[in-house]
C-alpha cells in the first residue's frame, strides 16, 4: 500500500478525470491521498473531493506564493471549512517561498501567514504541510519558535542534509517525490539514503514533477509507483517493506491510526 502525502486532485490537470485517475492509481497499490489546498478555493476543492472519496482526505491553507489572496478574514475562512468536514486532516500547504519574491515586505507578509496558520493547526490539533523553497532557515526558524504541536511534512524537501536532520529532531517527515528520480538530484538521494526509514513519507505532488520516465509529462496518481520503486532500489530493501513502513509512517503523522 502506498500513501501519497501531497498531491493535487484539485486542480484541473487532474480533476475532470479523478474517477479514470484513481482508478488506475489503486491497481497499482496506491490506497490513500491527502489532496492539499493552496489558497481558498482549491482548499474548498480539496474537502469536495475528500468527501467524495474514502480514500481521500484534505489539508486546507494558503501556500506562501499566494500571499496577495491573504486578506484579514483568511483565517476565519479557513476556519469555517474545518467546521464543515472531518475529512480535513492537516493545514496546508503553508509556510515560505523565497525563490520569487526577494522584498522582505513580502517576506513578512509570509512569515505572518505561516505562523498564523500554524496556530490555527494548533487551535484544531492537526500537523502540517509545509512548502519551503530557497528559505529553509527561515523555515526551521519558525517552526522552532512558533512550534506546530502535531508536526507534519517537509513537502518536496530541497534543503540540505544537515537541515534535514534538522526537521526531523523537531518531530517532521520528510516527503520524497518525483525529484528524487532525476539524474541531478543528488543530495536529495544521499539524503534518503541517510535518514532513518521511520522519517520518510511518500508524494507526487502531482500533477507537477513527474518521476523519470515520465519526467515533462502531467504527473498522474499511479506514477508514485515509480518514486517508490526508484527509492527502494537506491536503498536496498524490499519495495513492499518500502511501501508498508512509508504507509505506516504516513499514517502516524497524519493522526489517521
Amino acid at each position: 500500500m502506498i500513501f501519497d502525502t501531497h498531491i493535487h486532485l484539485n486542480d484541473e490537470k487532474l480533476y475532470e478525470n479523478l474517477d479514470l485517475y484513481l482508478k488506475e492509481a489503486k491497481e497499482v497499490g496506491v490506497s490513500d491521498f491527502l489532496c492539499v489546498g493552496y489558497d481558498l478555493e482549491s482548499s474548498k476543492r480539496a474537502i469536495e473531493i475528500a468527501n467524495k472519496y474514502n480514500n481521500v482526505y484534505a489539508a486546507i491553507g494558503f501556500i506562501p506564493t499566494e500571499w496577495k489572496k491573504w486578506t484579514t478574514s483568511s483565517i476565519a475562512n479557513l476556519e469555517e471549512l474545518l467546521k464543515k468536514s472531518s475529512k480535513i486532516v492537516a493545514i496546508g500547504e503553508i509556510g515560505l517561498d523565497y525563490y520569487w519574491e526577494k522584498e522582505e515586505n513580502v517576506k513578512k507578509i509570509q512569515k505572518l501567514m505561516f505562523i498564523s496558520q500554524i496556530e490555527l493547526a494548533n487551535k484544531y490539533d492537526l500537523p502540517i504541510s509545509i512548502h519551503s523553497r530557497d528559505s529553509i532557515q527561515d523555515t526551521y526558524d519558525i517552526l522552532k519558535n512558533y512550534p506546530c504541536v502535531n508536526k507534519g511534512i517537509m513537502h518536496c524537501y530541497s534543503g540540505s542534509l544537515e537541515m534535514s536532520k534538522e526537521f526531523i529532531k523537531i518531530g517532521y517527515k520528510i516527503a520524497f517525490g518525483g525529484v528524487l528520480t532525476f539524474k541531478n538530484a543528488i543530495e536529495i538521494k544521499r539524503i534518503l539514503k541517510q535518514t532513518d526509514l521511520k522519517n520518510v513519507v511518500l508524494e507526487t505532488d502531482a500533477p507537477y514533477l513527474s518521476p523519470v520516465p515520465h519526467r515533462g509529462k502531467v504527473n498522474e496518481p499511479k506514477f508514485i509507483l515509480d518514486t517508490a520503486k526508484f527509492a527502494a532500489n537506491l536503498l536496498q530493501i524490499n519495495l513492499e517493506e518500502f511501501e508498508n513502513i512509508t504507509y505506516q509512517n504516513s499514517l502516524d503523522i497524519l493522526k489517521l491510526n
